[in-house]
């Protein structure tokens, strides 16, 4: 499918089969990341995989959802490692860590899985709870999985503003 059918037909996914990701569709999710434009191509992003029952707990205690996640993919970047802009010395590692995100979670679209990129999340706790680096930070969890036949975008999803609301 083209990219725009791909991008418009997205959506946020919260009910999933109590099954796994296969390994291979993990791979090709992770290639995405590795193919999203970075500053200067740093590749500052940090990626933990989440897709065993023992991380899958830690998970749930972290980051409570009410949902199944059968993979998830907490998104971060190195500190160390990013582009810094001279002029104000803005760190490209966010954004860095959230186009690779998107990347993902388009690819994973592109494979028939569900995603939801989970906003509401305390960063101390997933930092202790993965026991992650003073350097890494996490930006960004992608939860995917297959889809269960009953899932359906929310109300208002294919909803969008016009060209002339969003041009400056």
């Amino acid at each position: 499918m083209d990219f725009l059918t791909l991008a418009r037909e997205r959506f946020s996914v919260l009910e999933y089969e109590h099954r796994g990701v296969e390994p291979e569709k993990i791979e090709k999710i992770l290639d995405a990341a590795l193919a999203a434009p970075t500053a200067c191509n740093l590749q500052p992003q940090r990626i933990l995989v989440i897709d065993t029952e023992e991380k899958r707990q830690k998970l749930d205690d972290a980051v409570p959802g009410g949902f199944f996640a059968p993979a998830a993919f907490l998104v971060c970047y190195d500190k160390r490692t990013c582009w810094v802009r001279p002029q104000d010395g803005k760190s490209s590692g966010e954004i860095d860590a959230t186009i690779a995100t998107t990347h993902m979670m388009l690819e994973a679209t592109d494979l028939d899985l569900g995603s939801i990129w989970v906003m509401s999340w305390d960063a101390e706790k997933v930092k202790a709870t993965f026991a992650l680096d003073a350097h890494i930070e996490p930006v960004a969890l992608l939860i995917v999985g297959h889809k269960t036949a009953s899932a359906k975008p929310r109300q208002g999803h294919f909803a969008s503003k016009t060209r002339e609301d969003i041009l400056l």
